[in-house]
């Protein structure tokens, strides 16, 4: 099993810890669910969380802090981009 990832825009900029991975997993829920519309049929969401069928707009969910933090590394996720793309 993995702990951590990268999504393939951020490459290795910026990696996600894999919450399944932690000894306490149950401390962090998802707070938010994406691409449900894949999901399996067993997987229950709960109606007190939000779901999407696709991705969201993150403006409306996230908090001011995180999209401040989100902007600060744009940049360095930009260039990491544009190095792909000269390459």
């Amino acid at each position: 099993m993995a702990v951590w990832s990268s999504y393939a825009g951020s490459g290795p900029i910026l990696r996600f810890v894999r919450v399944g991975t932690l000894d306490n997993p149950d401390v962090l829920p998802p707070d938010i669910h994406i691409y449900t519309s894949t999901k399996q049929p067993w997987v229950i969401i709960p109606d007190t969380v939000p779901s999407f069928t696709e991705y969201y707009d993150r403006a409306q969910y996230w908090s001011a802090a995180s999209l401040e933090r989100r902007l600060a590394i744009l940049p360095q996720i930009q260039a990491y981009q544009a190095g792909r793309q000269r390459a």
